[in-house]
């Protein structure tokens, strides 16, 4: 089972090739959504764009388009807190204040510095932790503007490679950067990293343009050759071709993700750091597939 999102009625007109600095057209994304959980609930998308623990958003402004990805951690499940919704809440509040045009294109460590420190001003306490990535594109000025904080993250295809890729962020092996809200008396043995930490990058993207953000569970899972094999069954830039890629790269990760005798790339990760591991990597998957397109009313 899977779930979609589109931007409203954008018809994406796309040309594959370079365009000249002086292109004055604005530019939108055309975005679709799938993901699984890990557990009983795969499959399953809830209320709020959430996979399992993984959570997601796509907001549409006048300037920009953004889009987000969250992977809570699961370990809080251990003390009695759902992971899910500190992940889900942190992505819906980022949706709403880009509704609401209370953030700036360049600068997407805004939107989530400002989503997380609304969490952390809450009257009843949302405790949790969560990785985050998010992405803008600014339609006048065709750059993407990102910010990454942990092992989710992005990539931006053309003409068949990658041209762009997010840095992952990890204390150690298998711990990411994340952000974090703990009661007062596991303040100081709870890990948390400050919004500010996560690696922010700028840069123009072109008609055509494929972006791919996702959580972890599909980095784990699929190297990036893997990606743009599935990627090479983007015909065309109708959304409905983009709805598809999403599914096939969701449910590629997912099967690989029970395989105990694939090298998944977090097998070699764990391998690479002196553990003696082998398979894919269960976990929650979501991906956001988006074409840069021509923007429309």
């Amino acid at each position: 089972m899977f779930s979609v999102l589109s931007y409203g009625r954008l018809v994406a007109r796309a040309v594959i090739g370079g365009l000249s600095q002086t292109d004055s057209r604005d530019y939108s994304l055309v975005t679709a959504s799938c993901g699984f959980g890990k557990d009983f609930r795969k499959g399953i998308l809830k209320k709020g764009m959430c996979y399992g623990d993984d959570a997601c958003f796509i907001a549409r402004h006048k300037s920009a388009d953004v889009l987000g990805v969250a992977d809570g951690v699961g370990g809080w499940r251990d003390y009695g807190v759902d992971p899910s919704q500190f992940s889900g809440t942190l992505m819906k509040t980022c949706e709403r204040l880009v509704k609401e045009g209370r953030f700036v294109p360049s600068n997407p460590v805004g939107v989530l510095t400002s989503s997380y420190y609304e969490l952390l001003q809450n009257k009843v306490p949302l405790l949790g932790s969560s990785t985050a990535c998010i992405v803008v594109l600014d339609r006048q000025s065709h750059r993407l503007h990102t910010a990454n904080l942990g092992d989710s993250g992005f990539l931006v295809v053309r003409e068949g490679e990658v041209v762009h890729r997010s840095d992952e962020q990890q204390h150690y092996f298998n711990t990411p950067f994340q952000l974090s809200i703990a009661p007062p008396e596991a303040e100081g043995a709870v890990l948390s990293d400050s919004p500010d930490a996560a690696d922010s990058s700028s840069f123009h993207v072109e008609l055509g343009d494929i972006i791919l953000t996702a959580t972890d569970g599909l980095f784990d899972n699929m190297p990036d050759y893997m990606i743009l094999q599935e990627l090479k069954k983007l015909k065309n830039t109708n959304y409905e071709s983009i709805q598809q890629t999403a599914r096939s790269i969701a449910e590629q990760a997912h099967v690989l993700a029970y395989d105990p005798n694939y090298m998944s790339p977090f097998a070699q990760f764990a391998c690479d750091n002196g553990l003696n591991v082998r398979g894919g990597k269960p976990d929650d998957i979501t991906v956001l597939l988006s074409i840069v397109a021509e923007y429309t009313n």
